[in-house]
C-alpha cells in the first residue's frame, strides 16, 4: 500500500454553502484562510445553515482577494461582497451561544434573502483571534475557532467513506449510495489509510504541519443533504446509528486544532505522530 498522503483539501467560504476545493490552504491557528469567516443568521439574529436550510447548497461563494466573497446561483447575477469596513459588532447566536460578528452591506441581505425567499442577514467574523473560543473541554488556552460548528479543521478518510458506503449498499437504503464526500464537509481527506483507523489518532502531521486530533466528530442533518440537489434523504444518518453510534452520538471524521501554522497542499505525505 502507497504511503498516506493529503487527498485533497476544501474550503467553505460562507458557513453551510457549498464547497471549494484548492490545491493548496495557509494553516491558521483558527483553521485554513478563507473558511467559515462567513455565515447567514435570521432576522432575530441566530445562524441559519442546512440544518435548517437545505437550499444553501445551492448557492456558491467564491473567495475574493482580501477575504471578500462572490455569491453565485442558478437564476440569479452574481455578487460580490466585500469585508466590512471596520464598524461595530453584532451579537449572533452559534448552536445557543453568542459571537460578536460585523454585517454585510445590505446588498448581500437583499440577494440572499431574495433567493430563500426569508429574512437573513450575511455576517463576517472580524477578529478570529479572540471572538470565538474552542471548547474549553478539549481547548487549550487561548485557542480560537472561525464560525465552523466547533474546531478549526476536520479531517475524513477515503478509506472509511469507502467503508461507510459498503455498509450503506446492504442496507435498506442502498439506493441512496454510495455518498460522496461532500455530505461530510471536511477540510481536509486523507488517502492510504486502513477504515477506521483515524479513531485511534491523538496527533497528526500533514506535512510540515501538526495537529491534535482532539474529538470525533457528530454528525447531524445535513450529511442527509445532497449537495447537487438540496435534497434529502436517510442516509448517511441511518447506517451511522447501526455502525458508528457512541452515545446518542453518530460519528464520522475527526476534529482538528493546529499545533502551528504553514501551508498544507494536496499530494502532502500525511503521518500520524501519536
Amino acid at each position: 500500500m502507497a504511503p498516506p498522503v493529503l487527498h485533497s483539501i476544501h474550503l467553505h467560504p460562507v458557513k453551510s454553502l457549498a464547497a471549494l476545493t484548492v490545491d493548496e490552504a495557509v494553516v491558521e491557528p483558527w483553521g485554513l484562510a478563507g473558511d467559515r469567516r462567513w455565515m447567514l443568521v435570521s432576522g432575530a439574529g441566530t445562524a441559519v445553515t442546512q440544518r435548517q436550510e437545505p437550499r444553501l447548497a445551492g448557492i456558491s461563494a467564491a473567495a475574493l482577494p482580501g477575504g471578500g466573497v462572490e455569491l453565485s446561483a442558478p437564476g440569479r447575477e452574481p455578487l460580490a461582497v466585500a469585508v466590512p469596513e471596520r464598524s461595530d459588532t453584532v451579537v449572533v447566536e452559534l448552536f445557543g451561544k453568542k459571537c460578536e460578528v460585523v454585517e454585510a452591506a445590505p446588498a448581500a441581505h437583499a440577494w440572499l434573502s431574495g433567493f430563500l425567499g426569508a429574512e437573513v442577514r450575511l455576517v463576517h467574523q472580524d477578529e478570529p483571534s479572540f471572538r470565538r473560543p474552542v471548547d474549553p473541554a478539549y481547548a487549550r488556552p487561548g485557542e480560537t475557532v472561525s464560525l465552523a460548528d466547533g474546531y478549526p479543521l476536520l479531517v475524513t478518510t477515503t478509506a472509511s467513506l469507502d467503508a461507510l458506503n459498503a455498509l450503506i449498499a446492504s442496507g435498506d437504503h442502498a439506493r441512496e449510495g454510495p455518498l460522496p464526500m461532500n455530505r461530510f464537509r471536511p477540510n481536509v481527506v486523507v488517502d492510504g489509510t486502513a477504515p477506521w483507523e483515524e479513531d485511534g489518532w491523538r496527533r497528526i502531521a500533514i506535512g510540515a504541519v501538526a495537529f491534535r486530533v482532539v474529538k470525533p466528530c457528530a454528525r447531524c442533518v445535513v450529511t442527509t443533504v445532497d449537495q447537487s440537489t438540496s435534497q434529502r434523504g436517510k442516509e448517511p444518518l441511518r447506517t451511522l446509528a447501526l455502525h458508528r453510534r457512541s452515545g446518542a452520538k453518530l460519528l464520522f471524521g475527526q476534529n482538528l486544532v493546529p499545533e502551528g501554522t504553514g501551508t498544507v497542499r494536496v499530494g502532502e505525505p500525511f503521518r500520524v505522530l501519536e
